[in-house]
């Protein structure tokens, strides 16, 4: 993806799979895989070996990576995921809804 429409931090509306229509916010974000890591969203179960860090073992839940194309900026005034466009404003460029036109930066 050429243009980042999401950012680490930005609250984020779910498209497609098991978390659709929840939301939550950009925790992590791998550019070269085009994935990013959301809070809440995407829960996976991994199998923890007893150690120093985890002395009990056990299952842990934890966020999975969930691909760009998912997820969409979500905007609280329309409660709902939109979709942005990039427009300049003086010498930078904001990312601004457009159901609202709110900026989102």
């Amino acid at each position: 993806m050429s243009i980042a429409r999401i950012k680490k931090g930005d609250t984020v509306y779910c498209t497609t799979g098991e978390s659709a229509g929840l939301t939550g916010k950009v925790l992590k974000i791998n550019v070269d895989k085009d994935v990013a890591i959301v809070e809440g969203l995407n829960m996976i179960k991994k199998a923890m070996r007893p150690s120093e860090a985890y002395p009990q073992g056990g299952f842990l839940e934890r966020e999975a990576p969930i691909h760009m194309s998912n997820l969409m900026p979500y905007d609280p005034d329309k409660k709902k995921g939109v979709r942005i466009s990039r427009v300049r404003e003086g010498d930078k460029k904001v990312r601004k809804s457009k159901a609202s036109g709110k900026s989102l930066d």
